[in-house]
Parts: C-alpha cells; structure tokens; sequence
C-alpha cells in the first residue's frame, strides 16, 4: 500500500505541468535552457521603482504546475536575490504546485563558516531565508563548498561544470602527462585531482604564505598548466598562481573557472598576465566590457536542461557528472 501511494505521488508529479521562468539574473542563459528543453519561458513582468522596490507580476497562471526559477544571485547580488524571494513567494500565493529555484551562481557563498569573532555565516542565512519562502528544490552549479548543501533541508542537486571543461580540454588536446592540472590554494586540490583524472594528467598546488611568497609542489617546468578554480572575482588568485608557474617554468598556462564574476579591476589584471585561454561558463552573464580576446564561455544551458528534464520525471541526474557527448560553447 505504501509502495502504490510513493508511486502515485510520483505520478502526480510527473504529470504536473512543468513552467519555466526567468529575472534578470542572467535571462540569455534562461533562453538557452528553454530552447534546449523545447518549451518557453512563462511570462512575467519585473518592475524596479524609484526607490528600488521590486514588483513581479505573474502573467498567466501556474495553478497547479511544477515552476523552476532560473536566477543566479551575481552583481547585483542583493536586488537579484531580492528579484527571486519576491518571486517565490508570487508563485507560493498562486498556488504553484512545486517551486525549483535554478541558481547557476550562489550569491554569498563564500561566508560558509565563522573564520572570526563576531562574523556573520551568511551563506546559511541565504539558505534560510530561501527555505522561509517556501521552495521545494535547490539546484546549483559549483558551489563554493560542497558543504552548503547541508545548509538546506530540502532536496539540492549540486550540478558540476567540470565534465564540459573537461571535455573542452580534451577536444583541443591539453591531456596527459605532459599537462599539470594546479590548484591555486589547497582548498582547490581535490578539484583538481577530479579534473586530473579525466584528462590523464599529475597535479601541482601553488603554496601561497602569509609573507606573500608564494611556493609551487610538483613539477611544472616544460609542461601545459591548468589553472581550476571555482570562481575569478578579483583575479588577484589568477595572477599570483601564473607568476609562480611561471617562474617555475611552465610553458603554457590555461586558467579554468566555472563562475566569471569579474569585479572591478580583474579584467585588466587577466589581460596583463600570459595566459592561453581563460575557460569559464555563462553562469553569469559577462557584459561586453568585461570580455577579453582569450575568454572562453562554455555553456550550461544544456547541463540544467538536462537536469531540469530528469527532474521533473524522476530519473536519475548521475550520468551529468560524467563527460558530456557534445556542449554548447558561447563566446
């Protein structure tokens, strides 16, 4: 009896009708994933007043219908943060079914713990205040810390951009043991070793002292380097792990980043620094000063399409960890 009711339940999602629906996060991101599922964006409308009040209108109804809500928190972060709350909580009142938030890129993800007296963990205040508001699912890309999914209890699926830079990687012939995968802090290294092993490649680690020194553990000299990391913001990381590689003499140097954020200044530090290629993903959506002659942007469209699709029939998401057949590359 209890079987047949799990059954029933999962049937009743199933056939829930399923709606997507895009803020101004990153809508050319929320398109692509559209168009990979076949299916449009449901429609609404997004007002910001004067004063910065945000107002979202819902244009047709989602009685009944499992949502997704794609939006990643980036610059600005707290107006698209705000952007997506309000519409959560719009979808909750018109008695949406199910509400799924797609978060290519985790604002706030970096205060993932108490390093000092008095510090705020604001990484599980988000995680708090996105639970309140009543969402059913989380589904992220490259979190900064695996760790944040314990922040929720709710179901998180914690997507992984490593398989399509792999596969990038892989295509252009930068595998093997002539190749050295870098983790530019030790917090990096198991990363590393993950991406090492689907190209066949040793790792180093950039050893980075509190006196500024910086210190490389492996050998580099003569080969191909990829840099991985999560996220360039400053690009101060970038910089400091290139000059050390190359000191250690490293022929060429690839630096490979899921989430582009690109403050202020990091763009002209990248520019400065010889790098072949710097790979990131459309996470975040990089504005037209900010892109560069040697950028690189994978797409993720067809990664949360997929996601999105064995979701909603309850199948299994194991098989996109794995290196994806083909990928979408933008830019």
């Amino acid at each position: 009896m209890k079987g047949d009711r799990s059954k029933n339940m999962a049937q009743l999602t199933q056939d829930a009708p399923m709606q997507l629906f895009a803020l101004n996060g990153n809508r050319p991101l929320a398109e692509k994933i559209a168009q990979h599922m076949g299916i449009p964006l449901s429609k609404t409308t997004i007002q910001h007043f004067a004063d910065g009040e945000i107002q979202v209108n819902i244009v047709e109804s989602v009685r009944g219908a499992e949502a997704y809500v794609i939006q990643p928190t980036s610059d600005p972060v707290n107006e698209n943060f705000m952007e997506l709350m309000i519409m959560v909580d719009a979808l909750r009142r018109a008695s949406a079914k199910s509400i799924n938030v797609v978060m290519p890129y985790y604002g706030y993800s970096r205060a993932d713990r108490k390093a000092r007296s008095r510090e705020p963990i604001t990484a599980k205040l988000v995680a708090n205040l996105l639970s309140m508001d009543g969402i059913d699912r989380l589904i992220a890309l490259d979190l900064h810390a695996d760790q944040l999914q314990g922040f929720f209890d709710i179901p998180v699926d914690h997507l992984r951009a490593m398989p399509i830079q792999a596969k990038y990687l892989m295509d252009h012939n930068i595998k093997g043991h002539d190749v050295v995968v870098v983790a530019p802090q030790h917090s990096n290294v198991k990363d590393a070793r993950k991406l090492a092993e689907f190209l066949d490649s040793p790792i180093a680690i950039v050893d980075k002292r509190a006196s500024g020194k910086t210190y490389v553990i492996g050998d580099v000299e003569g080969k191909t380097c990829v840099i991985l990391d999560d996220m360039i913001d400053t690009g101060n990381r970038v910089v400091y792990t290139t000059e050390a590689l190359k000191d250690a003499g490293a022929k060429d140097i690839y630096a490979c980043a899921t989430h582009a954020i690109f403050s202020a200044g990091a763009t002209d530090r990248l520019k400065a620094e010889p790098l072949k290629k710097i790979i990131v993903t459309d996470s975040i959506q990089i504005p037209e000063d900010k892109q560069l002659d040697n950028l690189v942007q994978l797409s993720v469209a067809q990664l949360f399409a997929a996601a999105i699709e064995r979701i909603h029939s309850n199948r299994s998401v194991d098989d996109l960890f794995k290196l994806p057949k083909d990928y979408t590359m933008e830019g």
